[in-house]
């Protein structure tokens, strides 16, 4: 049979290529993250910056925004800076750069030419560079990349994350001969549990004619074996060509699912007579996506319920600048609760998260970074759907991929003056959509949260913030249910609310939610002008961890509902939010910045994860105030039982029932003793142990007194390193733990510096305390004595000596 091929010519302007969608390629690949050097200065041209005195040696990724975007000072470097580097190249005939991102805006230069401008970030581009390069085969790049302000680029500087500036991604070198494969894409317009078809749309460019050409496209199993192969006779022009190939179909394909995620590798070879003058290839899966009204998200023809949540690209410590071992531990961590679906949040992410997600199982929501600031004039428009076809083009080939986002609040805090208007704002969301549906008709199109687009999209999301920016948690079902009504093609993106570690109560607001708050559950544009629990309470974990049982305990039974994610899985940083306990930090993570777990992680895995595991509520809860008859105590299993101990002896066990509030069930009443107790649980599943857990804490009947002192101490955790703890203590020494105001540590000599600017529980200067409690770690540089001081607004200084 002759397959069916598509030849055609194009003509480009210019040099640039928009993307490379993989790396996997017979061409010559080669890293070129080592050994650059990086001028924080902004200078206007090439010459100028290389006058320069203050270059410094770096690797990549690397961002300027590491830690100044969450220290004490208003406002984050906004600006342009260089990046330079020589490379020795070799006798290739042809030489490309790829950067896998540049934000937002980057000048490219070869021995002081320039090559081309990127403008947007979150998306990778490849420029050749074989012109440029001199007869000694050298190439001194230089890459003037700015964050500046800029409306014209998406997303709005009004967006509440960070817009880190910098080289983020890794950077390739690319050697090829006359012809260039630049975009291998692989569609699947036909799958079932009998057959795949498979269609292959490839763009090349070749600096010489190749009348007589054979391509060959082949398609591996997970084995390595060739399950698929194709032969075309094509002829090459100079030029750009482009040519769509339908692949012999396989039979009894692997189907990609959350539980299996098998992959496929396809490799496309170009060859004229023995000589093979191109070869690329790229990972894609077999699988189909279905919305059914009323019956739910169904993936290869199975009901899948979307349990989910929301990532930032961010790290303490790193900013945006994360490694690719970084990028893929979160994704790993977020499989290992149990999700199958993950928002990427609010834009196109690294390529190791697509890769990885492919390779755990993990559905993406894909979001094009038009977040807040309304729609912009010709320019915005053109560098937005520049972005967007980018964007599709890059990642089509991510069987993980089932959403593409049109954005996120796109009418809130307009730009431009009548940017945010629905006659302005809902013709162009029409018009993203048909882009999408005219590139990839294949995948759901979805937003969240203007509603004037739910009926243009397949999938919508309203806002929905139950129990914390209105409402009480106790109305979400309620909510869903009115929700859908409106929107039968439902989905709901970001629920949750914020929790500082460490801060416990007793009793915590209840499903009832604050007397005269707000009762639309809906989050409201002013938030001066509303009381909820978000503005109203002191964020302690023990709501948070009612709110998410309640919300899962709805949606885990909620008939044809589509699923949910929770906002967001990683604290990270945000400009809007100077005041928070920790200054700049949006803390709705269920891990801190760092990825440590808070305790709503471990409700998350009490109803998600498949491994054993229980968790005794709360780790960070290790001082309690009560009456001489105890307290409740819940404990978070996923086992079919659990027995909880208390000093060596049983408080008896417990069948889990899944889903009942709170906590399945497993909540006991603990009689303490004054002092020291220990708590253990043992998980059961078929009768035996599978699992344990233990924590240990210090009771008192009754309660503190007002609060008297604070009492430093430290601890050494590592070589050099120190954890220093400060305590609010009332005059009998004990702990005083609804002390919740800032307090403030500071480095009195140059024996020692804090790990601050880090966003983390112990890695900021400037923190609330909660219950009482305020750390830091401190890093001795010397082998003098050092000295550490905190202080309150209240309490004017304590100093504590490390030797």
């Amino acid at each position: 049979m002759t397959p069916k091929i598509l030849i055609r010519t194009i003509w480009i302007i210019g040099l640039v290529f928009a993307s490379m969608n993989t790396l996997a390629s017979d061409d010559k690949t080669i890293n070129i993250n080592q050994d650059w050097q990086y001028l924080q200065e902004n200078h206007a041209n090439v010459s100028q910056a290389l006058n320069s005195k203050n270059w410094q040696s770096i690797q990549l990724p690397h961002t300027w925004n590491r830690t100044d975007t969450v220290d004490a000072q208003p406002g984050y470097r906004r600006d342009a800076s260089w990046y330079k580097k020589r490379l020795e190249l070799s006798n290739a005939k042809r030489q490309f750069l790829y950067f896998e991102s540049a934000n937002t805006q980057a000048d490219v230069y070869v021995n002081g030419k320039l090559v081309g401008t990127n403008i947007g970030g979150y998306i990778g581009f490849t420029f050749e560079i074989t012109d440029y390069v001199n007869r000694d085969k050298i190439a001194n790049i230089m890459v003037r990349v700015s964050n500046a302000y800029n409306p014209d680029i998406i997303p709005s500087q009004k967006s509440d994350f960070f817009i880190f500036g910098g080289l983020t991604r890794d950077v390739w070198l690319i050697e090829s001969d006359d012809v260039y494969l630049d975009n291998l894409i692989v569609t699947t317009p036909k799958v079932s549990q009998d057959i795949a078809e498979a269609v292959i749309e490839l763009d090349f460019d070749s600096t010489k004619s190749y009348p007589q050409s054979t391509l060959v496209a082949e398609i591996f199993d997970q084995t390595d074996k060739v399950v698929s192969k194709t032969h075309a006779n094509i002829a090459i022009n100079q030029g750009a060509q482009s040519l769509t190939l339908a692949l012999n179909k396989i039979a009894n394909p692997a189907l990609w699912s959350v539980d299996s995620p098998d992959l496929y590798r396809v490799k496309v070879t170009i060859s004229d007579k023995d000589r093979v003058l191109a070869s690329k290839q790229v990972t894609t899966g077999f699988r189909w996506f279905e919305h059914k009204e009323g019956k739910g998200f169904f993936l290869n023809g199975e009901r899948v319920l979307l349990r989910g949540t929301h990532r930032h690209e961010e790290h303490a410590g790193l900013g945006a600048a994360l490694s690719n071992i970084q990028h893929r531990k979160d994704l790993e961590q977020i499989k290992n609760i149990g999700a199958n679906f993950v928002r990427l949040g609010h834009y196109p992410q690294d390529p190791e998260v697509y890769k990885a997600a492919n390779e755990l199982g993990l559905i993406v929501w894909d979001e094009l970074p038009w977040c807040r600031g309304g729609k912009g004039g010709e320019t915005w428009e053109a560098n937005t759907e520049s972005l967007l076809t980018r964007q599709i083009q890059q990642n089509r080939n991510h069987p993980s991929i089932a959403f593409w986002s049109i954005g996120n609040e796109m009418y809130w805090e307009e730009d431009f003056p009548g940017g945010g208007a629905e006659d302005v704002v809902t013709p162009y969301v029409q018009k993203l959509n048909d882009l999408i549906k005219d590139i990839d008709p294949s995948r759901f199109t979805t937003l969240r949260k203007y509603y004037p687009g739910a009926d243009i999209v397949d999938i919508f999301s309203p806002s929905i913030w139950a129990g914390w920016y209105g409402g009480a948690y106790g109305q979400y079902e309620e909510a869903l249910q009115s929700s859908r009504e409106k929107y039968p093609a439902l989905i709901h993106m970001e629920y949750g609310g914020s929790s500082h570690v460490g801060r416990h109560e007793e009793t915590p607001i209840d499903e009832l939610g604050i007397r005269d708050a707000q009762v639309s559950v809906s989050e409201a544009m002013n938030q001066a002008i509303v009381k909820s629990v978000a503005k109203d309470s002191n964020w302690n974990e023990n709501y948070m961890v009612n709110l998410f049982d309640w919300h899962l305990s709805v949606s885990e039974r909620f008939p044809g509902f589509i699923g949910n994610a929770q906002w967001a899985f990683k604290d990270f940083g945000t400009p809007l939010r100077p005041e928070n306990p920790i200054p700049y930090i949006n803390q709705k993570g269920l891990v801190d910045r760092a990825g440590n777990p808070k305790d709503s992680y471990y409700v998350f895995a009490s109803y998600w994860q498949k491994t054993p595991m229980c968790y005794i509520e709360s780790k960070t809860w290790t001082v309690r105030y009560g009456p001489k008859a105890g307290r409740n105590v819940k404990v978070y299993c996923n086992t079919e039982q659990a027995e909880l101990y208390l000093n060596g002896e049983t408080l008896g066990k417990k069948d889990r029932i899944h889903g009942q509030y709170p906590a399945h069930g497993l909540v006991w009443k603990v009689p303490f003793s004054e002092g020291n107790n220990q708590l253990y649980v043992k998980g059961f599943n078929d009768g035996s142990m599978v699992i344990e857990d233990s924590l240990e804490l210090e009771y008192k009947v009754g309660t503190h007194d007002t609060p008297k002192k604070v009492a430093l101490s430290s601890e050494r955790v590592s070589e050099n390193l120190y954890l220093v703890t400060a305590s609010i203590i009332d005059s009998d020494g004990r702990l005083v733990t609804d002390y919740e105001d800032r307090g403030y540590f500071s480095s009195l000599d140059s024996n020692a510096k804090l790990i601050e600017n880090q966003g983390t529980p112990n890695g900021s200067s400037s923190i609330e305390l909660a219950n009482g409690i305020a750390r830091i770690l401190v890093q001795k540089t010397s082998n003098a004595q050092a000295v550490v001081e905190f202080k309150t607004q209240n309490f004017k200084g304590q100093y504590v000596r490390i030797d």
